[in-house]
């Protein structure tokens, strides 16, 4: 996977939310999609947060933090239920990884010369 051949950290924790190993089987199966897309992650730590104080709507968050070459890339997901809030949370940040890839392959492709105009050249 990465270039080194080192498997990518993945940690799993919970504010407020015993982790069950359902749920750790879980997001290490929806962040195998982030794993295979980009193989230059170094760490993911998933937060899976449950505060009873806040709407039914959004009870469970889920954080998202991915260290990478370059800049850090972080996402949270507000949802009713917490394997949900897990799926939106991967969807989010493979949308962003795949925003950050095209941007670089653009950047990479535009090598176009700079043309000065005759104008400018005086």
């Amino acid at each position: 996977m990465n270039s080194n051949n080192n498997a990518p950290e993945l940690i799993v924790s919970g504010i407020h939310l015993p982790l069950t190993p359902s749920l750790k089987t879980f997001v290490r199966e929806k962040s195998e999609r982030l794993f295979r897309h980009q193989e230059r992650i170094i760490r993911l730590r998933v937060e899976l947060e449950c505060d009873s104080k806040q709407a039914v709507s959004n009870r469970f968050t889920a954080k998202g933090h991915i260290e990478i070459h370059g800049p850090d890339m972080n996402a949270s997901v507000s949802s009713d239920e917490c394997h949900k809030a897990i799926s939106l949370l991967v969807d989010k940040l493979d949308r962003m990884l795949n925003k950050r890839a095209k941007s670089y392959k653009s950047r990479r492709h535009a090598n176009e010369p700079i043309r000065v105009t005759p104008a400018l050249q005086t």
